[in-house]
């Protein structure tokens, strides 16, 4: 089929997974033809640095970075000092995602949650040191007196993605970020939504561009069966919906703007959250809205066909959370027919590589 407008394809793992199984991976992710490795970091889970240092280690082709670190767990200017010192190790190809994370995780660290405050604060640091100035900053979160990096950066222009979902931090994330990374069990809807405000927030700045660079995470369960594949991705989706999202006074706004953008009811998706909670099965739960809104899932051809939709929403690089028990050998089907699809078509440019790179690559040309 024809594939004019496919995003930037590849793969997040997490801090669930051992930091050797993670190193297997990346290879399979690397010898498949993906894009690039994002690894996603919660509190009180495994750290992911060991694991990341690994894989760009093992590997020699594809970007690898965390979306998204948190400043409340690393200060600023260790951000600054670790992100610099992996993208040396991983000679450019380091990706550096910051955010403010989840509120009811950094109270339990003893921190007041100021996410905006936050946001700005440790981009305005991170940025800084890793251009190498020496920087003294005052701010409500965070501050520095007279700190430097001390060694010179590989990129002094590395980007800096922000992590972002409620109106207010993406329209910060359009004035002081890079990129914009969209999590999990968020629609294509959602997305074009999100990429208006952060091109607003962009507008009259430095960064003021037509189209942001966008990262989305999606649950994704790619197989020669489609009936299989999609029944599999609820499985996944079931025990996302019931470990984050809340039923209750807890439910914050912009779980309103993501439900709205699904097409579902609230109220069928309310149901659903008692339901799995109560022990349903996500295959009883869950029906066709539910992937059609919030997952990639079916057949190589029919998730090709998927990633268009949010290529058309806005989203320059998509990142595949391969969920199921066997996530090598669907990542490997996958990558043979993505492949396929990119040897008839050079893929979009990664804003993050060079010309030359991309031809070393062979990302460019026939």
């Amino acid at each position: 089929m024809p594939l004019p407008d496919l995003p930037r394809i590849g793969v997040r793992l997490h801090g669930g997974l051992a930091p050797r199984r993670c190193i297997e991976l990346a290879q399979i992710v690397e010898a498949n033809g993906f894009a690039s490795l994002w690894f996603a970091e919660n509190p009180f889970h495994r750290g992911v640095l060991p694991a990341v240092s690994a894989c760009v280690a093992a590997t020699r082709r594809i970007h690898i970075g965390i979306g998204v670190v948190n400043p409340y767990s690393r200060h600023p200017s260790l951000i600054a000092m670790e992100f610099a010192a992996l993208d040396e190790l991983a000679q450019g190809r380091a990706l550096l995602g910051i955010g403010p994370g989840i509120g009811a995780q950094i109270e339990r660290m003893g921190f007041k949650y100021r996410p905006l405050a936050t946001m700005q604060d440790a981009v305005h640091i991170v940025r800084a040191m890793l251009r190498g100035d020496t920087v003294t900053y005052r701010g409500p979160v965070f501050s520095v007196e007279a700190v430097a990096l001390g060694f010179r950066p590989l990129r002094p222009d590395l980007p800096i993605y922000m992590a972002a979902m409620g109106d207010r931090s993406l329209e910060l994330c359009g004035r002081i970020a890079d990129g914009l990374i969209v999590s999990n069990m968020c629609p294509p809807a959602y997305t074009e939504r999100a990429v208006g405000i952060v091109r607003r927030g962009a507008a009259g700045t430095p960064r003021d561009i037509a189209q942001p660079n966008i990262v989305q995470y999606v649950p994704a369960v790619i197989r020669p069966d489609r009936v299989e594949a999609r029944r599999a991705v609820k499985a996944a989706m079931g025990d996302m919906l019931a470990a984050f999202w809340p039923t209750n006074a807890a439910w914050p706004p912009v779980r309103d703007t993501i439900v709205r953008c699904s097409g579902i009811p609230k109220a069928e998706v309310m149901s659903a959250l008692v339901r799995l909670r109560g022990g349903e099965s996500a295959d009883a739960v869950l029906d066709d809205r539910y992937i059609d809104a919030f997952a990639i899932a079916g057949n190589a051809e029919d998730c090709l066909a998927q990633a268009m939709r949010y290529r058309h929403a806005g989203v320059a690089e998509l990142a595949l959370t391969f969920a199921g028990d066997q996530p090598a050998i669907d990542m490997a089907y996958f990558g043979a027919a993505l492949r396929a699809c990119l040897r008839t078509r050079p893929l979009n440019s990664p804003p993050h590589r060079s010309v030359d790179e991309r031809e070393r690559y062979g990302e460019v040309g026939g």
